[in-house]
């Protein structure tokens, strides 16, 4: 959602890609750390939005390095195309896509959507290998159809990303004055502020971005039962992702609300973001606990963990 707030010494609004200043950060954002200010577009004045900063930074580290073990896999063994779901990966790089859109059109955090960009980047190129061992591994007769489908991705995602800058630009006057933190104000906890129409686009849209999430564990799952292996998937991709999810829930979690809005109003604008990293989480963390109980052993050798990320 595109804010723009006039105070007295300035103005702050809100652009596609988080903040943009005009005027005097001591007006704007009194006691926020400067740094967070400049470098991401976010006003930060204590602890618990510092702790939220952290934990959005970690988020991304560990969804950009995760991603390198898995290519080193691939190239190491050749058979991505076996190891990994064709529908697993175009239901992740779905999910993400609708995160991306989402993002920009339910007014999410800015950390949220850099995450966001860079899932779909990191999926891209992910799926560009899994294509490329297809036709490497398989016949020649498989190409057309696997090129159908990476164009499609491409396409659809490249279209959906250049609507976003002329959606997040129709302006929406929400407050005028200073736009404070939560705990700095008074207001009724149990109060939601009500969606705006483009927050409502962007609140459905990031709804089928988390239940892709869910989904697309079940085709991997099925794929390392059908295969009785997890040769080919590394198990790093599995932790990290975990690891990535568990500090982006948390740093939603821990940001402090807009002045006038509630925790409950504050959580459920953020409740599809909120799913979709936890609730993967938790169901990740069910399976691979069943899968080290089968075995017997929780120290099982890597290349036996049942890696469903």
């Amino acid at each position: 959602m595109l804010l723009n707030i006039t105070g007295a010494d300035g103005v702050l609004s809100r652009s596609s890609f988080g903040w943009t200043t005009q005027g005097n950060m001591t007006s704007l954002c009194p006691n926020g750390s400067q740094w967070v200010w400049e470098g991401l577009g976010e006003c930060a004045q204590d602890a618990r939005d510092m702790a939220s900063i952290y934990l959005g930074l970690l988020s991304i580290l560990c969804f950009m390095v995760s991603s390198l073990p898995q290519y080193y896999s691939s190239c190491k063994t050749g058979n991505m195309d076996s190891a990994l779901s064709i529908w697993f990966l175009l239901l992740w790089l779905g999910g993400d896509t609708c995160n991306l859109v989402g993002s920009f059109l339910a007014d999410q955090l800015p950390l949220q959507t850099y995450t966001a960009i860079y899932y779909v980047i990191a999926d891209l190129a992910m799926l560009a290998m899994y294509i490329y061992y297809k036709m490497k591994n398989r016949m020649i007769e498989s190409r057309t159809s696997l090129y159908v489908v990476g164009v499609v991705c491409v396409l659809g995602f490249t279209t959906s990303f250049a609507q976003l800058p002329a959606l997040s630009n129709r302006p929406e006057i929400v407050l005028s004055g200073f736009r404070s933190r939560a705990l700095l104000s008074t207001y009724d906890r149990n109060f939601v502020r009500p969606f705006t129409p483009k927050e409502i686009v962007g609140f459905s849209i990031g709804s089928v971005s988390s239940v892709l999430y869910l989904c697309s564990r079940l085709p991997q799952m099925y794929t390392n039962f059908k295969r009785k292996s997890t040769e080919g998937v590394s198990y790093f991709l599995f932790a990290l992702v975990i690891l990535g999810n568990t500090t982006y829930g948390l740093s939603v979690l821990l940001k402090n609300p807009d002045e006038g809005q509630g925790e409950r109003s504050y959580l459920i604008h953020h409740l599809p973001w909120l799913i979709g990293s936890l609730g993967t989480l938790a169901l990740d963390l069910i399976v691979s606990f069943k899968v080290a109980a089968a075995a017997g052993s929780l120290c099982a050798p890597r290349s036996h963990i049942h890696a469903t990320f």
